[in-house]
């Protein structure tokens, strides 16, 4: 599924600000957050509510809201044994259905976050599952099986399909009932949908045969349509055409495309295309808190967002404003425009999911790649966290260093990394 656009706005509330009014400003717009210092970020799953700290603000956590198992065939091939022909057979299958294993917008399971969600629902159903990018279609089709009594078959290999949807858990700042501050690990905005599978088994049954309900077994017993004439005819030893029942259900069962989708920037320039967002008068710089490297945007467009150290030769590259922001319970969402070269921050549209993807800028747009999760710790401090809307992966970057890239990362990173500073200037 796709993110929940938060509804209501901020509005005019984030004010301009000068140099020497920039800590004021950042708090009273909501922007601002706590104590210098952070505590090591704890490596214990969290749960929603439990406490976090200031080097959370980076990072994400899965938990499993729903899941479902589903017994489902994915080769079959009705088989017909006779009298003289028991003993080994070796059968080629045809494909029934194909599972991926998939976590958000693909399949392609390179991040901490998909493996995450993969490991614990198969922990909340109790089951083995596959938690790295797979494919029932890879497996090989052939069944070897000793049939010791003639009649007629269904020849299988199946599995149990694992569905169900996930949540995001960020460490967000939260009013206490008497009024003070904490920061706890909250529903974040993102979420979506999972599709793994256990490993195949396989195996032969026949209509007569008493299987468990709800098994493998029993599924593959289903496909031969035991009260069709055809299941009951005699045959010839060796493979039987596809029941009208087998040949429905290869076709219901067939899985839908999983990709994601994305819009195509619009093609004008940044700086007449700022003229559509309504951009917060407020300036600011994105910064490793307590060092003076900040988020410098590219002069070229086909560079990335890096660390750079702010001085009078940044050309307002080093600047940022906060364009059409709005917030839902208490997360603020908003464009990032740059002031030096007119255009939004952005991850690129090719290959959006990819983990470690650059930060960069495009011309502004209406497009989620543009949009931004902003987390905050509690008043007194501007530490924040930053989440793309549409990947659900936080920003951070692999090393401190002068060039070093603005990436993202499907769970943040663990380090505190993730972590920055918005200061007004």
């Amino acid at each position: 599924m796709r993110p929940i656009r938060p509804v209501s706005r901020t509005g005019r509330s984030l004010m301009a600000v000068t140099v020497t009014a920039a800590a004021w400003a950042v708090t009273a717009m909501g922007l601002a957050a706590s104590p210098a210092t952070a505590a090591p970020t704890t490596t214990t799953a969290p749960r929603p509510g439990d406490t976090c700290t200031a080097a959370d603000l980076g990072t994400r956590h899965p938990y499993i809201k729903t899941t479902e198992v589903s017994p489902t065939i994915t080769h079959f091939k009705g088989w017909y044994v006779t009298e003289g022909t028991t003993g080994n057979h070796t059968v080629t299958t045809s494909t029934q259905t194909t599972i991926s294993v998939s976590v958000g917008l693909n399949n392609n399971i390179e991040g901490s976050f998909a493996a995450e969600t993969l490991g614990k629902a198969g922990v909340s159903v109790g089951l083995n599952v596959k938690v790295e990018y797979s494919s029932t279609s890879s497996e090989s089709n052939s069944v070897a099986w000793n049939f010791n009594q003639p009649g007629y078959y269904g020849v299988y290999k199946g599995t149990k399909k694992v569905t169900g949807t996930y949540g995001s858990l960020n460490c967000n700042r939260v009013q206490q009932g008497d009024g003070s501050w904490a920061l706890k690990w909250i529903e974040g905005p993102d979420g979506g949908n999972f599709t793994t599978y256990t490993t195949l088994e396989e195996g032969a049954v026949r209509c007569q045969d008493q299987v468990p309900a709800d098994s493998i077994m029993a599924k593959a017993q289903t496909l031969l349509d035991c009260g069709s004439a055809a299941a009951k005819a005699e045959h010839p030893a060796g493979a039987v055409a596809p029941t009208a029942q087998q040949k429905r259900d290869r076709l219901v069962q067939r899985p839908a495309p999983t990709s994601g989708t994305y819009t195509e920037p619009s093609k004008a320039t940044g700086r007449s295309a700022r003229a559509a967002l309504d951009c917060q008068a407020s300036v600011y710089k994105i910064a490793v808190p307590g060092k003076p490297l900040s988020w410098g945007a590219p002069v070229l467009a086909d560079d990335g967002v890096r660390l750079r150290p702010s001085t009078i030769f940044s050309a307002h590259l080093d600047n940022w404003r906060l364009c059409n922001v709005t917030e839902r319970n208490g997360v603020f969402e908003a464009s990032l425009w740059n002031w030096g070269n007119g255009g939004c921050a952005t991850i690129a549209g090719q290959n959006p999911a990819a983990e470690r993807a650059v930060l960069m800028t495009a011309p502004c747009a209406e497009d989620d790649l543009q949009r931004f999760y902003i987390y905050r710790d509690v008043p007194g401090s501007s530490k924040i966290g930053v989440q793309n809307k549409y990947t659900g992966s936080m920003m951070g970057h692999d090393r401190y260093a002068d060039g070093e890239f603005i990436r993202q990362y499907s769970s943040g990173r663990q380090d505190g990394t993730g972590t920055y500073t918005l200061i007004g200037v």
